[in-house]
């Protein structure tokens, strides 16, 4: 199933969240780019370095956890027509999560109504179909506020992304195996360009069939396994696969181990949480939960843009294109 990729309509105002991040840049430029006004909140040391990169918009210094700062120094008392998040916490931990993925968006939510803004987008993430970690029940228990709140709505939940999945493109050029879980098949995804989802966000803006509707998003092509991405990979280089499996029953030894250790030595709860969040996604398909069977579905997952994941592999390789890793990145 294609999914739309533009719909046209007049220029908005647009405030948002998380746009000093890899996708929250992608998006800003795909925001000016449709001609609309941008006003982008930042931290102070962000604000300070990030123009070259959000040529168009305007940034506003900002504590987005601090709703004082919100009211005061981002909105302003001014009008806008939508609120966009690409906000996110960066490690996942409990703490983190809370704060950033729930508590700073419930805050902007709240001012975003005192301010009389009549939607807000946001970039969720496709894992909270199946919520086990912090991070995921988070963003799930937002989601629900949003929903509840009265103002209209775009909830985008991607598939995995470029970046997340580009880890072993170095050791894989260095003649090392790559290494997957189980036999490489037991997850797949169809993965997203930041570009393809920044034009995806951006539409959400005057895109009616886009309102007060949770949207799940991958990108063009079929789902790939990890096997897939690897003999790609190794394809593109001309070199024999090689591979290295890793079971599955380690990481649990070492979830098991670190959350044992955790009650007792309160530094290891995070690294508990980081190996649970490891161990998930190694388990788990980044595509369309059928709530019905339970399994996960290729099919139902729609998919919308041009760039596949073995584009932006051949683009590393050749060395146009330069991996920001993310920190819930598994490689």
């Amino acid at each position: 199933m294609q999914a739309d990729r533009t719909y046209g309509g007049r220029p908005r105002r647009v405030l948002v969240l998380g746009g000093t991040g890899t996708i929250g840049r992608a998006t800003v430029r795909a925001l000016v780019a449709r001609g609309h006004e941008v006003v982008c909140l930042a931290r102070r040391t962000s604000a300070r370095s990030a123009p070259p990169h959000l040529s168009g918009a305007q940034l506003r210094a900002c504590d987005v956890t601090d709703p004082a700062s919100l009211a005061r120094d981002g909105i302003r008392g001014e009008r806008f027509d939508a609120v966009l998040s690409c906000l996110a916490s960066r490690t996942g931990a409990p703490d983190d999560a809370w704060r950033i993925d729930h508590d700073a968006h419930l805050d902007a939510l709240r001012q975003a109504q005192a301010a009389g803004i009549p939607h807000m987008i946001l970039l969720s993430a496709i894992c909270v179909q199946k919520p086990q970690l912090a991070f995921q029940k988070a963003k799930l228990a937002f989601e629900h506020s949003l929903i509840a709140s009265g103002i209209d709505y775009s909830i985008v939940r991607p598939t995995a992304f470029f970046k997340s999945l580009s880890g072993q493109v170095e050791r894989v050029r260095q003649g090392k195996p790559f290494v997957m879980f189980g036999d490489g098949t037991l997850t797949a995804c169809k993965p997203i360009s930041d570009g393809d989802l920044a034009a995806y966000l951006a539409d959400c803006i005057d895109n009616p069939e886009r309102r007060n509707r949770i949207l799940p998003i991958g990108g063009p092509g079929p789902a790939i396994t990890p096997r897939m991405q690897g003999e790609a990979l190794f394809a593109m280089l001309g070199q024999p696969p090689r591979f290295k499996h890793v079971p599955v029953a380690l990481l649990d030894a070492i979830v098991l181990m670190l959350g044992t250790m955790g009650r007792v030595v309160p530094s290891l709860r995070t690294k508990a949480e980081l190996a649970r969040i490891g161990r998930y996604y190694a388990t788990e398909s980044m595509l369309v939960l059928n709530p019905e069977t339970g399994f996960y579905d290729a099919e139902a997952t729609p998919s919308t843009g041009s760039e596949t994941l073995f584009d932006y592999y051949a683009q590393l390789l050749s060395g146009e294109a330069q991996a920001e890793r993310g920190e819930h990145a598994v490689f």
